[in-house]
């Protein structure tokens, strides 16, 4: 592939990633302004239809049930608690009755004779829709004064409460046990009064609609009190929204706003997916940019000298001229794969899932590059592995470009016998290049991994993208590059991994 073609293919393959994650940001756009009060008038038409239910709405149909399910249950407690309060309130009427009955009992000539005390019937006699009766019976159960047809108490407990009908009513009755032990009379009367129950129905309902217009009103304040929590709730998501669709196309800094503790995970989230972004559309731009200023003057001469070659009658020196043409074509075709290469290792550094790989098995493919027959024979590049794997987690393509920069490097910038080689030491996992030569100066190490920049200005074969892609595939693998200089010993470079332990990596 020439390298023409290989920069069109890969600026086309910017472009496509640019797009493809440049929806995941619309996706997130439409997500956040999806909260605002009309958010409807800033989404596109497209995305209206089918819209999932808003997180306001959501939050207030869930708290409008759970304030729903309390109310039915206070209702329901309230109804019971009414009840229950007017019969405690009439049941203490009729026993402050019964009792006065019971007391005005008095044994004349061995009999009991009853004396109604007039105020006895008193206080039953204020609920005016209510009837009243009484019954007085003996030991022997023959009834003494009262109405024959009241019923009987189902136990024989001094004092009980129970319910039954009279004349076809239903009606509430206490009975009221006296004993006596006197020398002409023994036994026990009994003294029940009755009442219907239509006042104390009338007053459990009076109580329990009292409750319920309470609770109706609290419950209308609870509504309005949970209407303005969740707007207030959500207000940091409609603050995240009206940034995101307020920014400039090209304003790609991070998320600054004041949000809660729950949504820092969405801002750390949006701003890492930005960040991501940024770094596709800075490798798309530096590519664009480097195209433009590395390739233009290298094209430009070989357009030169094709025409002198063109023009020139000598045919010794227009091989002369020729033969220039292809060492700068070959010195172009490297720049141009080193360009694209650098290009793909950030692009992939950001979005290529890591797996589990040998460090070894990435050395060996990028030393089999080199193995042209001659270097090998001559002894110019040997390779030296450790005996046990050395497992890390990442992208095998990316570190085999790292590791054909590296041995690249050296081959063409160092001295002697170029030696690669892997180990393993103290939790770390190294791919190390080694050479005989000088190695770099403190200057030139501090610029170690910036594009265009050669350790050898006085070289014309390096184009300074080398170190550079090294650099890129060791940041995206929580890598370092180390560089060790010794006058005896020579100059090594070393890829610096963390040993992976195994499972899969993202």
């Amino acid at each position: 592939m020439s390298g023409s073609t290989r920069l069109k293919f890969m600026w086309r393959g910017c472009v496509r990633n640019w797009t493809e994650a440049a929806s995941p940001s619309t996706r997130s756009v439409d997500w956040a302004i999806s909260f605002l009060p009309n958010s409807r008038s800033l989404q596109p038409d497209s995305t209206r239809q089918g819209q999932p239910i808003a997180l306001a709405t959501r939050l207030f149909m869930a708290i409008g049930l759970i304030l729903l399910g309390g109310g039915i249950i206070v209702t329901i407690a309230a109804s019971g608690y009414g009840h229950q309060a007017a019969r405690d309130a009439f049941d203490r009427l009729l026993v402050g009755a019964a009792d006065q009955i019971s007391a005005s009992i008095t044994i004349v000539d061995g009999k009991p004779l009853v004396d109604l005390p007039v105020t006895a019937l008193q206080l039953l006699a204020l609920a005016l829709q209510d009837r009243i009766a009484y019954r007085v019976i003996d030991p022997e159960g023959v009834t003494l004064t009262g109405y024959d047809n009241l019923p009987l108490p189902p136990t024989r407990r001094d004092l009980s409460f129970f319910d039954g009908t009279f004349t076809g009513s239903p009606i509430r009755l206490v009975a009221v046990r006296r004993h006596f032990a006197e020398r002409g009379f023994s036994g026990t009367v009994t003294t029940i009064v009755a009442q219907t129950t239509i006042a104390r129905q009338a007053l459990a309902w009076d109580i329990a609609r009292n409750a319920w217009v309470m609770l109706a009103i609290a419950g209308l304040g609870m509504i309005c009190m949970a209407a303005f929590s969740i707007r207030s709730a959500l207000e940091p998501l409609k603050r995240i929204g009206v940034d995101l669709v307020g920014r400039d196309p090209k304003d790609l800094t991070p998320l600054d706003i004041a949000v809660p503790r729950e949504l820092r995970a969405i801002v750390d989230a949006l701003n890492r997916f930005i960040s991501r972004l940024r770094l596709q559309i800075d490798g798309m731009q530096n590519l664009i940019s480097d195209s433009a200023h590395q390739l233009r003057t290298p094209i430009a001469a070989l357009r030169a000298q094709a025409q002198l070659a063109a023009e020139e009658p000598d045919p010794a020196r227009q091989s002369e001229i020729v033969g220039r043409i292809l060492v700068r074509a070959v010195g172009l075709s490297r720049l141009t794969d080193q360009m694209l290469n650098r290009a793909l290792v950030i692009h992939r550094g950001d979005s290529a899932a890591h797996s589990r790989i040998d460090l070894r098995r990435v050395a060996m493919a990028a030393t089999e590059v080199f193995d042209d027959g001659s270097i090998f024979e001559a002894g110019q590049l040997q390779l030296a592995l450790c005996e046990t794997p050395a497992w890390v987690a990442g992208d095998a393509l990316s570190l085999q470009e790292a590791a054909k920069n590296l041995i690249s490097n050296g081959l063409q910038h160092g001295a002697g016998v170029v030696t690669v080689s892997v180990l393993c030491r103290a939790g770390a996992a190294l791919l190390q290049v080694h050479d005989q030569g000088g190695g770099m100066t403190p200057d030139e190490a501090r610029l170690l991994g910036q594009r265009f920049v050669s350790a050898d200005q006085h070289r014309s074969n390096g184009s300074g993208i080398g170190l550079s892609i090294a650099q890129a595939v060791a940041s995206a693998h929580a890598a370092t590059l180390e560089l060790e200089t010794h006058a005896a010993a020579g100059f090594t470079i070393s890829l610096k991994m963390p040993v992976s332990a195994g499972g899969n990596f993202k």
